[in-house]
């Protein structure tokens, strides 16, 4: 695979950041509470619904159709949003994409820019970019904010700073916004934001949002937000930059029927979007005098001629995978070194870096199928996962270490052995007298040696049988009459 920048460079293995992050203890309470709260909220808003089953495959129908006919609908919106008077562009990967927005921000004169919450400008770096450039660049979300001020990346898809308690949060504030007195109250948090943003609301004359959806009947971009900053956003500046990828594309406006009830409830529990804007090009005298909306490959269509993989592009970004999954759940987002963490981050991130940069994504997994239950688009995660796996050992297999690895050559005599009835009853036979070595007073196995001791490390192995269940039918069967 091609290797793409898609954001901060990291050198930990899941594992290594996983077991990093194990260690503490308040990052745990803080994620297991913030996704136990939206899980029940979710449940609760989901059984409101008979129709949910329904909804949620035609979301994947929607999803799926629009993959199929990706190249008509793309053309289609790009023409609608151009007649409307916006101005697309195209970005093939994340540097072109920078440098379209960066030659778009020059012009308008700006040294300032409003950010609205977007994962793809997270994706490619653009803040960073931005601000190496000498761009000052303000995070109106809420949660963005905090990551800011606190020199943090995202751990959640929709709740970037979930990670965060409140007394966390009320320090970043009181240090960074110069706040010593500042209560730790939702309310006194919010009207801290509220006043550092607002008069940059009124002042910056440049806003980049990202997209929930584009729609391609009319060339307009939707956006669903929670706190009104994304209203703000895309009124009051003269300029308005969208970037969005290439998937996130549905045919028709009334396609939002269904996305705008699966998709509340699935991020944060809410029946409906507090806020849902839509915007169609540009009009005078109403929101900004210049729009334009950047379409950014960086690997998707690469993703997209995967059969099995291809069903990653149909995520919706609502987060539920994460929540539900127990991995997830104890490490935190910010073990997957990634800007996309949890279930879809490890399908994801593989296909858009390439397995060098993160091999151990898939593995970064139970297969316990949670998040394939409450996906309201029904990606088979765990279907994808397996498939990334295969191509992980396949690539391995291309080099001299790979071939000559432990866990390659321990899966070829596994192979061997299990080719052959009696070859396989032979290796029974070897282990059963191999693991008396290892059995505690528990009669279990506690200790393995070697690269086995990283399943013994943290549980017990169940010992083999005495016999199998082969031995006891030949025995059995044995002199038994037959009819």
């Amino acid at each position: 695979m091609k290797q793409v920048n898609i954001g901060p460079a990291h050198s930990h293995s899941f594992p290594e950041r996983a077991a990093e992050l194990l260690s503490d203890s308040q990052l745990r309470r803080n994620v297991r509470h913030a996704t136990d709260v939206i899980s029940v909220k979710r449940r609760k808003v989901v059984a409101e619904l008979p129709e949910w089953q329904s909804l949620r495959k035609s979301g994947s129908e929607i999803r799926q159709h629009v993959l199929n006919h990706l190249d008509e609908y793309l053309v289609q919106f790009e023409r609608n949003c151009r007649d409307a008077g916006g101005q697309v562009h195209w970005a093939k990967d994340a540097e072109e994409a920078r440098q379209i927005i960066h030659q778009l921000v020059l012009a308008n004169g700006s040294r300032e820019i409003l950010k609205v919450k977007s994962m793809t400008t997270e994706e490619i770096g653009l803040n960073r970019f931005l601000q190496a450039e000498g761009f000052q660049v303000y995070e109106t979300d809420l949660a963005e904010l905090i990551l800011q001020l606190g020199a943090e990346e995202p751990s959640h898809l929709v709740v970037p700073a979930l990670h965060k308690n409140r007394e966390q949060v009320r320090q970043i504030f009181a240090d960074k916004m110069n706040l010593p007195g500042i209560g730790d109250s939702p309310e006194d948090l919010t009207s801290a934001a509220r006043a550092f943003l607002r008069e940059k609301f009124l002042r910056v004359p440049v806003a980049i949002s990202g997209a929930n959806f584009l729609i391609a009947e009319n060339g307009a971009v939707c956006i669903v937000e929670s706190e009104g900053n994304g209203r703000m956003c895309l009124t009051l500046p003269r300029l308005l930059i969208t970037l969005a990828g290439i998937e996130k594309v549905i045919p028709s406006f009334r396609d939002l029927e269904v996305f705008l009830q699966t998709l509340p409830r699935s991020a944060t529990g809410e029946r409906m979007n507090p806020y849902n804007s839509i915007w169609t090009g540009v009009h005078s005298g109403d929101g900004p005098s210049a729009f334009h909306v950047v379409l950014l490959d960086n690997g998707r269509s690469r993703i997209l001629r995967d059969r099995v993989a291809r069903q990653t592009l149909r995520c919706i970004r609502c987060g539920a995978c994460q929540n539900a999954c127990p991995v997830y759940r104890e490490t935190g987002g910010h073990a997957y070194s990634s800007v996309y963490a949890g279930p879809i981050g490890a399908i994801l991130t593989p296909q858009l870096r390439g397995f060098q940069q993160a091999s151990t994504l898939p593995y970064a997994s139970s297969l316990c199928g949670a998040c394939y239950e409450v996906c309201p688009v029904s990606i088979d995660i765990p279907e994808v996962l397996l498939h990334l796996r295969s191509g992980i050992v396949r690539e391995q297999q291309k080099t001299l270490s790979g071939q000559l690895g432990v866990w390659n050559v321990g899966m070829k005599l596994a192979s061997f052995a299990m080719r052959s009835p009696w070859r396989f009853l032979l290796a029974l036979r070897v282990a059963r007298v191999l693991q008396r070595w290892f059995l505690g007073r528990s009669g279990y196995i506690e200790r393995l040696p070697f690269f086995l001791s990283g399943w013994t490390a943290t549980r017990d192995l169940v010992p083999l049988a005495h016999q199998s269940f082969r031995e006891w039918w030949a025995e059995h069967e044995t002199g038994r009459q037959r009819p």
